[in-house]
């Protein structure tokens, strides 16, 4: 919200008052200020000038030769390239040694050969922005009126002397989207109450406004209230300067003194409005509803949008006019040729404003302040006022009374609180005159019984409904720089990690010892992505309203988020890439739709390219299946979950190499999988051969509660014994561990695969196995007749059950 001080002075009392203290006191007191500006800054030696004499250059074929008067004792020869420079108008001067927009310099020169002292302006020369400038000098030279003083500054013609404050509006702040609203801030701050200077409504009663048109709500939810005034005999023409002026300044292109009313009002009460060709309506009714699926409608921008039942359109009565709160149509615009006016004012819901001006991506300042909220209180007063400056500036007649289709009832808000919770939630002592000062200044009524007080809120102040704001209105006019400053009191109670948290950051900590980095992802990617590598079929969560396709379902996997990681940095020319990422994935139930999702925590890991690099003593070494395996299996060892841990081969996982992938297993129960990215799915990726494991963390934070078992190191030897075994190619190493480490009795201590081979003078469909068994007695120094026993065990147990032949 843009706030011109020039014209909240006309409101209050602000002579004592700079723009800078104010902008400082706002800020303090609850409405954040972006910055003040004052328009004629880093401008100078501009003046106001009169084109006494204009001819064509010789020498060019879109130059002129002007003689400016500028108010000196000689005419001042100026070449001008602007198409619409004429003698008799007054201008804008910048003079030789005058500094424009950028900072750019303006000296004495020639021209085609021709003297030139100086330029003539256009506003874009003055810093104005294209978007704000009135369309017939948006092309050319800007015209200043008549009574502008020649040789004088022309700062003051054009308000550019004002200081305008930039406020940053919270959207439960919504009123002080106003100038009214602003001034009753300031108000309340400075302890003034503001006075308000609207033109005052003179209607003719020979006729009625039910004689020209009939108002039809068919749902007052979409349309609470709605009214039409008709102003008839007006005459179209450029609004005075004054008004292009604050419209200009507060970021707003004039058009007309019709639609520059509308928008003076807006600014004024928060209120939009909109303004009909009465005779483009060709009709006597307007009838508010929803739009009709296959109906369109050409809006003010020329672009025909398709309507549908989301849709609040206003029409006369058979066919769409204006989409509600949005924008206008074009069919019935205000052009030079209206005589007579009809002036909307109204409410609308806001929530199908928002989704229509989000569907056609129409967003105004209207439709902004209709999503927000609008001052009930004054939607009638809005449009009496903007009748009566209709009628002056356009030199209309307001026809008596109005068309209503619907009209709010308002119903007033009393809230209650008691000082000694505005007290106790401050640390103040305020007492009930400092408190009842404070409600006065703000404009709110108010009883006072018993400690208690019970406050009438004004309609202008909608976002306060509870007992809670009414403290904050207090604490915002009191100053929180009032607000005593304390240490907080009492016990304090040492804080700690809850055991799932220390875990997940013992965790973290693991895989950084591995050599990965964490990553962060986006907790929403596309619909595509979000189903890929699913750990249990689940349905997706899309947003109703994305800001992009990119962003539009929350995630039912981490790895797809992993995996456009590492396209970013093999994008970059960063090829061994280790990431892990911890964080929640959404799953929704199939047959409950509606239910909100259920969150559940992830960790996904992500490998690319090489575990070592070359150099002059070691080869390079790519990372494979068993290097993320490898990494797995040193975080569950190291939270004690190594021995309950177990992987199964799967082919099954669409997104996975079927050769290289396996589940992982705590007592039967799948947590997760591990394995290479399918090379079709690498290739949509865009990345090179990635390994990847995504584990529920959730299910690993519930079975890692038992604590570790602590024993003394043996005083007695190790005894280690080789054996090796041919087995059929499909029997895995996990099996033949567990037969071992079953039938080896108490004393093994561990077992470990040494050496795979297949190949010359090994059967096809074989495979060679060969493991070292260590054997350690913590009470006394084992015999070999007490290991060979136990080896017997485990070769006649691999026989029985793997048909192995031991070698």
């Amino acid at each position: 919200m843009l706030v011109s001080y020039k014209w909240l002075s006309e409101y209050l009392d602000l002579s004592k008052i700079s723009a800078k203290e104010l902008s400082d006191k706002m800020s303090v007191t609850g409405i954040e200020v972006e910055g003040v500006e004052v328009p004629e800054d880093g401008l100078k030696k501009i003046v106001v000038g009169e084109v006494k004499e204009c001819i064509p250059h010789p020498n060019s074929d879109h130059l002129s030769i002007c003689q400016v008067d500028i108010g000196e004792e000689e005419l001042s020869q100026i070449v001008c390239g602007a198409p619409n420079v004429k003698a008799g108008i007054k201008v804008i001067v910048a003079l030789p040694g005058s500094r424009i927009t950028g900072n750019q310099k303006i000296k004495k020169g020639k021209m085609r050969g021709e003297v030139s002292n100086g330029m003539i302006c256009s506003l874009q020369e003055l810093g104005y922005s294209d978007n704000v400038i009135p369309k017939a000098y948006s092309d050319g030279i800007y015209y200043l009126p008549d009574e502008a003083v020649n040789g004088t500054d022309v700062f003051p013609y054009l308000d550019m002397d004002d200081h305008i404050i930039e406020l940053s509006i919270t959207p439960n702040r919504a009123d002080a989207l106003s100038m009214r609203g602003v001034a009753y801030e300031v108000g309340a701050i400075y302890r003034q109450t503001p006075s308000f200077n609207d033109e005052p409504l003179m209607e003719d009663m020979s006729e009625t406004a039910s004689d020209y048109i009939d108002v039809e709500v068919m749902d007052t939810k979409d349309a609470p209230a709605y009214q039409i005034r008709i102003i008839k005999d007006v005459k179209i023409a450029e609004s005075p300067l004054w008004l292009q002026n604050r419209l200009m300044n507060e970021g707003i292109r004039p058009i007309n003194n019709v639609v520059d009313v509308t928008n003076y009002i807006l600014l004024l009460f928060g209120q939009p409005l909109h303004a009909f060709d009465y005779d483009k309506l060709n009709s006597k009714k307007i009838l508010v509803r929803r739009g009709n699926k296959g109906e369109e409608l050409v809006t003010l921008d020329g672009e025909k949008r398709e309507l549908s039942s989301e849709n609040i359109v206003i029409t006369n009565g058979d066919i769409p006019v204006a989409l509600a709160g949005v924008m206008g149509g074009a069919d019935s615009e205000i052009t030079d040729g209206t005589t007579t006016v009809a002036l909307e004012s109204a409410l609308f819901d806001s929530l199908s404003i928002r989704r229509t001006s989000k569907e056609f991506n129409l967003r105004s300042e209207s439709s902004s302040r209709f999503e927000k909220g609008i001052n009930q209180a004054t939607v009638g007063e809005a449009g009496d006022v903007a009748a009566a400056m209709i009628a002056k500036l356009a030199g209309g007649t307001v026809v008596s009374g109005k068309s209503v289709g619907s009209k709010v009832t308002l119903e007033e808000v009393n809230v209650s609180v008691t000082i000694d919770r505005i007290n106790e939630y401050l640390g103040t002592t305020l007492n009930e005159a400092i408190i009842s000062e404070i409600f006065e200044a703000l404009g709110f009524n108010y009883s006072f019984n018993n400690g208690e007080y019970t406050v009438t809120v004004p309609p202008r102040r909608w976002d306060i409904s509870i007992e809670a704001d009414l403290i904050e209105e207090v604490a915002r006019i009191y100053g929180y720089d009032n607000l005593p400053s304390t240490l907080p009191k009492g016990e304090t109670v040492a804080g700690s990690l809850t055991d799932s948290q220390q875990l997940v950051r013992k965790i973290k900590g693991l895989l950084e010892g591995s050599g990965l980095s964490e990553a962060i992802s986006y907790a929403l990617t596309t619909e595509e992505k979000s189903s890929q590598f699913m750990m249990r079929s689940s349905e997706a969560t899309k947003l109703q309203w994305p800001m992009s396709e990119e962003r539009s379902t929350l995630r039912m996997n981490l790895i797809s988020g992993l995996l456009d990681d590492v396209l970013y940095n093999t994008a970059r020319k960063n090829s061994n890439v280790g990431l892990y990422e911890i964080g929640r994935v959404f799953y929704k139930n199939e047959d409950e739709a509606q239910e909100l999702p259920y969150e559940e925590n992830h960790l996904a890991v992500a490998i690319s390219g090489n575990q070592t690099i070359k150099d002059w003593q070691t080869k390079e070494t790519p990372v494979d299946f068993y290097t993320v395996k490898g990494i797995l299996e040193g975080m569950f060892d190291s939270i004690g979950l190594k021995d309950v841990v177990t992987y199964e081969a799967v082919n099954d996982y669409a997104e996975m190499h079927p050769g290289r992938t396996a589940l992982v297993k705590i007592d039967e129960k799948v947590i997760g999988f591990v394995g290479q990215v399918h090379p079709t799915i690498a290739k949509e990726y865009d990345i090179p051969e990635t390994y990847v494991a995504e584990l529920n963390l959730q299910a690993i934070v519930e079975v890692s509660g038992h604590s570790f078992v602590y024993q003394q190191v043996t005083k007695f030897p190790a005894i280690s014994r080789d054996i090796a075994l041919l087995v059929d190619e499909t029997v895995t190493n996990q099996a033949l561990v567990e037969t071992i480490t079953m039938n080896a009795g108490k004393y093994l201590q561990s077992v470990h695969l040494f050496d795979v081979y297949q190949g010359a003078n090994i059967a096809d469909g074989k495979k060679s196995m060969a493991y070292s068994l260590t054997f350690v007695n913590s009470e006394a120094t084992l015999v070999d007749e007490e290991i060979n026993q136990s080896l017997t065990k485990v070769e006649k147990a691999l026989v029985e059950q793997f048909d192995v032949s031991i070698r």
